[in-house]
């Protein structure tokens, strides 16, 4: 990767973050597309193994992946709930 693309996605990481009960993190799903997966269900594997490391640390998987929902837009001015889910800084470190 290079040095510009690294620059650039260390950006988009810092703007995607946002604050939850004052804890910054980041949301899955727009983690997901910032890291340029091609489906929620292989991010959603990734973060899986992610809780399993949070558990072996003896960490609370809920204090750092807590399981939010979101609207979503689905064209027509329409729009879904859909599962998401909170990534604290450590978690995003595990992933």
């Amino acid at each position: 990767m290079k040095t510009t693309e690294i620059k650039a996605l260390y950006e988009q990481f810092g703007k995607a973050s946002a604050e939850f009960e004052g804890i910054e993190c980041w949301s899955a799903r727009e983690l997901e597309l910032l890291l340029r997966y091609s489906k929620w269900e292989n991010f959603a594997n990734v973060i899986e193994k992610a809780k399993e490391a949070c558990k072996n640390a003896e960490q609370n998987i809920a204090d750092h992946f807590p399981d939010v929902r979101k609207m979503v837009s689905i064209g027509s001015g329409a729009e879904k709930e859909i599962d998401d889910m909170l990534l604290t800084r450590y978690a995003c470190y595990l992933n």
